[in-house]
């Protein structure tokens, strides 16, 4: 492949050896962290893929289409964490629509110390990758696509972004971050409100806090320009972040509105073994309606996100590539709707008297996004 780069020139532009630009990419040995971000960065620069890869990239049609993601557990005990539960339903809705299609898929989760070689590795084995916002810098998702379709998924286009290469799929964070808060005050009368935020790097997260913030400006009511609690997607996370705000000093928040449902199913935890009511000391709501919400008591408050519809409208992006690779990128944003349960002060259906489970889009109230 003429033109194609070499690990040499990714040397050459990082300054180092051949061996070390080896090391930080198959992550064997011990390189010290400046060096690693100068390799990584003129990999990303370079648009550089290992020559398997290279090779398997023009040779193509795998029927296989890759999905990679950060692991959000990181060195927890897995049995334990629950930061799998969003990804649980993208990838069931991806699978479905890719068998439908001819296509398996490969399932890739990342951690810090090789995100960047794994996604090379699943690109160069794969007809079109899915990406999660922020597991790679998207100027090395850009080059990727220069040989395969990529979706990148949770996050609208960048600013800088090169035109024509990338797809966008993501849902409506922000209307859901609004009308949840805008239901909080209005039917609640809840003022005193806190958000707790997911991880810094979270396109989501800002966009539900951008919602959340909106939302308190129109009516007067006070909050800071960014975040004052970020947590990590998980209960765990949830349960210190909630822990961390009802011990500062002054005024307890009287409403808790969360940037995923683990985070608010923890914070729920924390409260009740604080001796707190949900909702009649504190109110708390969520984000995804994920089927846990459903069975918490009392149920959860959440913005639904069609999660099943985003693993399948990323296959669709993909395959419409595949079929017309000449087609302009898409940027598209699916609806959402809000779900009222007991956990914000509103009656629980009356299906929970039964004890019969309800499904994750009970009551929907409203309809957002741009499709």
């Amino acid at each position: 492949m003429a033109g194609v780069p070499t690990v040499y020139q990714v040397a050459e532009r990082a300054g180092v050896s051949t061996a070390t630009v080896s090391r930080v990419l198959n992550a064997t040995g011990r390189v010290l962290p400046q060096t690693r971000d100068k390799v990584l960065a003129a990999v990303a620069e370079l648009g550089y893929l290992p020559s398997g890869a290279a090779q398997d990239l023009a040779s193509r049609r795998t029927a296989v289409l890759g999905l990679c993601f950060p692991d959000l557990a990181d060195d927890q005990d897995m049995a334990h964490s629950d930061a799998s539960y969003w990804y649980d339903e993208v990838i069931r809705g991806m699978e479905r629509a890719a068998r439908r299609r001819g296509y398996a898929v490969l399932i890739a989760a990342s951690h810090e110390s090789d995100d960047v070689r794994l996604v090379l590795t699943v690109a160069g084995r794969c007809d079109g990758l899915v990406v999660l916002a922020g597991t790679v810098p998207v100027r090395m998702l850009e080059h990727i696509a220069m040989r395969i379709p990529v979706v990148v998924l949770a996050a609208g286009r960048e600013p800088g972004e090169t035109a024509g290469l990338l797809d966008h799929l993501s849902v409506a964070s922000e209307t859901g971050g609004y009308q949840l808060t805008a239901h909080l005050a209005d039917q609640h009368g809840y003022q005193r409100m806190t958000f707790v935020a997911g991880p810094r790097d979270s396109p989501d997260s800002a966009h539900r806090f951008e919602g959340f913030r909106k939302a308190m400006a129109e009516r007067g009511l006070a909050t800071a320009q960014e975040p004052g609690y970020h947590a990590d997607f998980t209960t765990a996370g949830g349960r210190r972040a909630a822990s961390a705000i009802f011990a500062a000093p002054g005024p307890a928040p009287r409403a808790l509105v969360c940037a995923n449902d683990q985070m608010a199913a923890g914070a729920m935890a924390a409260l009740q073994a604080a001796g707190l009511r949900v909702p009649q000391d504190v109110a708390v709501a969520g984000f995804d309606g994920i089927q846990l919400s459903a069975h918490l008591r009392p149920g959860l408050t959440t913005v639904a996100a069609p999660m099943r519809t985003l693993g399948g409208q990323a296959v669709d992006l993909i395959t419409d590539r595949i079929a017309s690779p000449s087609q302009p990128a898409r940027s598209i944003q699916l609806a959402v709707r809000l779900v009222l349960r007991g956990s914000c002060g509103c009656p629980e259906p009356a299906d929970r008297q039964s004890g019969q489970p309800l499904p994750p889009d009970h009551r929907p109230l409203l309809l957002g996004g741009i499709a």
